[in-house]
């Protein structure tokens, strides 16, 4: 699908990317076993699309309503140091860690699925939800993905934003010549 140049434009200031976790880096399914433990199913791609958003110098931030091991345990393996749980004011949350990285709100995106998303999707540059999420969030993002939460449409967020920035080519070439060393 292609975007309105109005919002490709708006990607392209984009220098920070949060995420809910639950319905976007996830299905929205909790899976918990017998003895309580709760488990999370990531896909792979939307990993692998946040480390080349960071390797492009964009910030990630997870910002999330619940806590969970599996959320600091997955942060931790992509290198993702921006990682708010319990957050029941995520647009507050939002508006901290722009302060702090001096940003201003315009110069993010932020992808939710449901109610307590709502805030930060209407203030953020650029607000967007998936297609799994209500109606009624549809009306209120900047953008729907086409790919469902938890089944990569973090990996589509994360490829657009390179590609309005300007930096596909150089994913691209990366993995046709060769990794940079270490």
């Amino acid at each position: 699908m292609a975007l309105p140049v109005p919002l490709i434009d708006q990607l392209r200031r984009v220098r920070l990317l949060a995420l809910d976790v639950d319905g976007v880096l996830t299905d929205g399914r909790l899976y918990f076993q017998a003895d309580g433990i709760e488990i999370k199913a990531f896909h792979t791609q939307d990993g692998h699309g946040l480390k080349l958003l960071k390797r492009a110098g964009l910030h990630v931030a997870i910002i999330t309503g619940r806590d969970s091991p599996m959320v600091s345990q997955r942060a931790a393996a992509l290198g993702i140091s921006h990682v708010y749980q319990g957050c029941e004011d995520k647009l507050a949350t939002l508006r901290s860690l722009c302060q702090r990285l001096s940003l201003e709100l315009d110069q993010t995106a932020y992808c939710g699925d449901d109610l307590p998303d709502l805030a930060a999707i209407k203030r953020a540059g650029v607000g967007i939800t998936v297609p799994n999420a209500p109606d009624y969030m549809h009306k209120h993002a900047d953008w729907v993905t086409e790919r469902l939460g938890g089944h990569g449409a973090v990996r589509e967020i994360c490829d657009t934003l390179l590609d309005a920035q300007g930096h596909w080519g150089a994913v691209v070439d990366t993995y046709l010549h060769g990794l940079p060393s270490a």
